[in-house]
């Protein structure tokens, strides 16, 4: 909060692409009879503050160097580095095509890790916290159970490492971008980007993601994009029936969990 304010300023970053997005919703609202402070607004707010910053402090920089050490531990077993594995030397490219790479391997990483976590009970059950969403809005981006950054970044190790060569410039760069289509996502507007529909990630198709209610060859989720929408339409995971605006959101016996951010945090582990 008081470091030098730069254009890569994380938190001032998120208040201003947060109060930006919160505006569309209230100029611009797809479910007109939806509250500017809808359904657990306050909540939501708060994991946006806490995941955004307080988890990212506390568990991911330790998260990263564990990683890094663990996986140059098991390659140095047989006698290898991380650098035997780098394929791309990425810092002799240009900033574009460095920006691009870097967002493609992330975002698929992430979609793939996604579908992950509706698959397998075990982590069905931390992600459960995301889907526990009753009304949409831009916060609900970032309510997640911090056990989901951990097995995202645990997966992006590998594939980061092997490119290797990013700068906190690019970093900034594509995170800032992530979070302004992921906020779009998740808010209170009327929005597909038009024919860029398949290529983007958009509030149309991501209300589907939370739909409480999917066809029985569909129970395990649809709709599993992050930022882009492309890799599901290439993987056949792409479902918008109708125009979802007023589909109810949430997931089987929702109405059994949690509603505080402690219960929440907490019902993953008290699970089988």
């Amino acid at each position: 909060v008081l470091m030098e304010l730069n254009w890569e300023n994380y938190f001032y970053g998120l208040i201003i692409i947060s109060l930006i997005v919160w505006g569309l919703e209230a100029i611009f609202p797809w479910r007109k009879n939806q509250p500017l402070f809808r359904k657990d607004f306050w909540l939501d707010t708060f994991y946006m503050f806490f995941n955004f910053f307080l988890l990212n402090l506390i568990v991911l920089i330790a998260l990263s160097n564990s990683a890094a050490e663990i996986f140059n531990d098991l390659l140095g077993i047989i006698g290898l580095s991380v650098a035997n594995f780098q394929l791309i030397e990425i810092n002799t490219f240009s900033f574009p095509v460095r920006i691009f790479v870097f967002f493609m391997v992330i975002d698929f990483v992430q979609w793939f890790t996604h579908r992950l976590l509706h698959r397998f009970e075990f982590l069905w059950n931390f992600h459960k916290v995301h889907h526990s969403v009753k009304e949409m809005g831009f916060a609900a981006h970032l309510r997640y159970h911090w056990m989901e950054p951990v097995v995202y970044n645990s997966i992006k190790y590998i594939p980061l490492a092997i490119i290797g060569g990013f700068s906190a410039q690019d970093v900034a760069f594509v995170h800032f971008f992530n979070i302004i289509i992921g906020h779009l996502n998740h808010a209170n507007i009327s929005l597909d980007y038009g024919i860029f529909k398949y290529i983007l990630n958009n509030p149309k198709m991501h209300i589907w993601h939370h739909a409480k209610e999917l066809p029985k060859e569909r129970q395990q989720g649809v709709n599993f994009g992050i930022t882009l929408s492309i890799w599901d339409y290439l993987f056949k995971t792409n479902y918008i029936p109708h125009n979802g605006r007023d589909i109810e959101l949430g997931f089987e016996g929702d109405e059994n969990f949690p509603t505080d951010f402690i219960g929440q945090e907490l019902y993953p582990l008290n699970k089988k």
